[in-house]
C-alpha cells in the first residue's frame, strides 16, 4: 500500500469566522488569505496556499483531514489500495478541489463522521509567508501542518479504521486516568505517524467530549513563541483549557487554549520525530510528565 506522506491541512466548519480569523491571526500566528465565494477563510502557516480552511457551518467542529501524496501516481495506487480493502472512495468534484487548493482529491468518511481527503499538488502562495507576532516560524513543510486528536465515538471501530483501513503507522499509547472536573476518568489514546515522521499527525482517545475532535496542535520552532502565545491568550481573554507542560510520548512543550468552536489548539515546540527502523512502540502511563492542568488547579496549588 501506498504510504500517506503528512497531514497536509484540516478543514473545520464553524459559525464564528470573525473570531477564528482574529484568534488565528492576532494569537496564533497565521496569516488569512482572501475570503472565497463561500465566505469561507484560508489560513496560511508557511508557503502553501492553505493549511487551515475555516468555512461557515453550523458544526463548530473539524468536518476534514487533508492527506498528502507526493506524487500523483502515490495517490492513485494508494485510491486503488483503499477500494481493495473495502473503504468507499470517491472522487471530489472541481468545486471541492478548487476550495482546497489541491490538484486532485479523492475522500471517504470515517466511524466518526470525519471526511479524510487524499490528496496531491498543493496550490503555493505568491506572497512570502510572515506571521504578525511569532519570533520564528510553524513547523511544517514535509511534517505537515501538525496533529489532530479524535474523540471516538466507538474507540475499537476508529482504531480499526485508521490502522487497517488508512493504514496510519502506531506510534504508541497512553492508558492514564484523567483529571477533570467532575474526578478522574480512564484515559485510553493511541497515536498514528504518517511516513515523514512527526511523532504523531492523528490520534484517538476514548473520552467524552461533545465534539469530533479534542484538538488540533500547531508547532513552532522557537521555544519563546509558546510562552509569549500563551501570554497573549491571557491578554485576550482566551480560556485555557491545559496550561504550560510536557508530553512524556512525544516530547512536546506546550499549552491548551480552547477555540472559538469549543475544542482546543493545542500550541507546542519539540516534538520528536519518529524513525520506523529504530522506534519502538511504547504504552505510557501519564498523559504528562508535568505541567498542562487546567488553569483553576494551577492557581490552587500555588
Amino acid at each position: 500500500m501506498a504510504d500517506i506522506s503528512s497531514l497536509g491541512y484540516l478543514c473545520v466548519a464553524s459559525r464564528h469566522l470573525a473570531q477564528w480569523e482574529r484568534f488565528a491571526v492576532d494569537i496564533l500566528g497565521m496569516s488569512a488569505g482572501q475570503r472565497d465565494g463561500g465566505g469561507a477563510l484560508a489560513l496560511r502557516m508557511d508557503e502553501w496556499e492553505l493549511r487551515l480552511r475555516i468555512e461557515p457551518g453550523p458544526d463548530d467542529d473539524l468536518v476534514a483531514a487533508g492527506w498528502q501524496f507526493e506524487t500523483a501516481e502515490a495517490l492513485r495506487a494508494y485510491i486503488l489500495d483503499l477500494a481493495m480493502r473495502g473503504v468507499h472512495v470517491t472522487s471530489g468534484g472541481d468545486a471541492l478541489t478548487a476550495s482546497r487548493c489541491v490538484e486532485q482529491l479523492f475522500f471517504c468518511s470515517d466511524p466518526d463522521g470525519i471526511r479524510h481527503e487524499f490528496f496531491y499538488g498543493p496550490a503555493h502562495a505568491p506572497q512570502v509567508f510572515r506571521s504578525n507576532v511569532l519570533r520564528g516560524g510553524f513547523v511544517t513543510g514535509a511534517l505537515g501542518i501538525g496533529h489532530y486528536v479524535s474523540a471516538a465515538k466507538d474507540y475499537d471501530k476508529t482504531l480499526a479504521f485508521h490502522r487497517d483501513g488508512l493504514g496510519l503507522k502506531v506510534s504508541d499509547r497512553i492508558q492514564a486516568p484523567l483529571t477533570t472536573p467532575h474526578g478522574e476518568i480512564p484515559f485510553d489514546a493511541t497515536f498514528f505517524h504518517t511516513v515523514t515522521g512527526r511523532h504523531h499527525s492523528f490520534a484517538t482517545a476514548a473520552l467524552p467530549f461533545p465534539k469530533r475532535i479534542h484538538h488540533i496542535m500547531v508547532e513552532v520552532s522557537d521555544f519563546n513563541d509558546v510562552g509569549l502565545a500563551y501570554d497573549r491568550c491571557l491578554a485576550a481573554g482566551v480560556p485555557i483549557m491545559m496550561g504550560l507542560g510536557h508530553h512524556p510520548n512525544d516530547g512536546m512543550f506546550s499549552f491548551y487554549a480552547i477555540t472559538p468552536s469549543g475544542f482546543a489548539i493545542e500550541f507546542g515546540h519539540g516534538g520528536c520525530l519518529v524513525d520506523d527502523q529504530t522506534w519502538r512502540v511504547r504504552t505510557y502511563s501519564q498523559l504528562s510528565d508535568w505541567g498542562h492542568a487546567p488553569p483553576a488547579a494551577a492557581i490552587a496549588h500555588r
